[in-house]
């Protein structure tokens, strides 16, 4: 049963004031730096991506400097990371566009974004809102299931509950939204036992299966 507009206007209420300034656990300094970042975080954990940009940007964080590595030892510096080779790949193909097609700068629109090798719409929107501060709502695993679970914005798929989300999340949210409900998801919605006595938003929430105390 979907959420009623107060409870979704006091749901945000609440993760705002639990955090007022959300952002992305993932470190960097410049749109490119968190281009590659989301890039390299699929599938992986940002603490785990964290870990190898640390070693990476001080030697390589521009699009020219990294086409230089070259995607052998590129792959030196995010062998740690899953599926690697692919992601080192696409990272030099990407470098390769940016270089030749956008004067090095990362692109600020959907369109150019998800025309690059391994950003998809998930990627280009965190990039958008993250780097740019577009109010867009990239939906992951954590949003997808927070915003099922809760009531929220049920759906199908990512793009489905996406599209719920950019109807139902209030205008004065929708900037941080996407973090909030990752957050939430990431440290609280936990996907295998939820943290419901601990949760915040539990009274709202129409989760059936809520977890007891203790």
């Amino acid at each position: 049963m979907p959420m009623k507009r107060a409870d979704v206007v006091e749901l945000f209420a609440r993760l705002r004031e639990l955090d007022p300034h959300p952002t992305t656990e993932l470190d960097y300094s410049t749109p490119f730096e968190l281009l590659v970042a989301v890039v390299l975080s699929a599938q992986a954990t940002d603490v785990g991506v964290n870990k190898a940009t640390k070693k990476l940007y001080p030697v390589a964080n521009t699009p020219q400097a990294i086409l230089e590595l070259g995607e052998e030892k590129l792959k030196k510096y995010i062998s740690t990371i899953g599926l690697f080779n692919a992601k080192a790949k696409n990272v030099i193909a990407l470098c390769g566009i940016l270089v030749e097609q956008h004067g090095s700068e990362v692109p600020r629109t959907r369109e150019a974004l998800e025309a690059l090798p391994g950003v998809g719409r998930k990627t280009a929107n965190v990039v958008l809102n993250t780097a740019f501060g577009e109010p867009t709502i990239a939906v992951d695993t954590h949003i997808f299931r927070v915003a099922n679970r809760t009531g929220l914005a049920p759906g199908k798929d990512v793009r489905a509950v996406e599209d719920k989300l950019e109807k139902v999340v209030p205008d004065e949210f929708k900037l941080d939204a996407h973090h909030w409900l990752i957050l939430h998801g990431r440290y609280v919605c936990k996907a295998r036992r939820p943290d419901c006595p601990n949760c915040v938003i539990r009274d709202l929430c129409r989760y059936k299966d809520k977890t007891p105390a203790g």
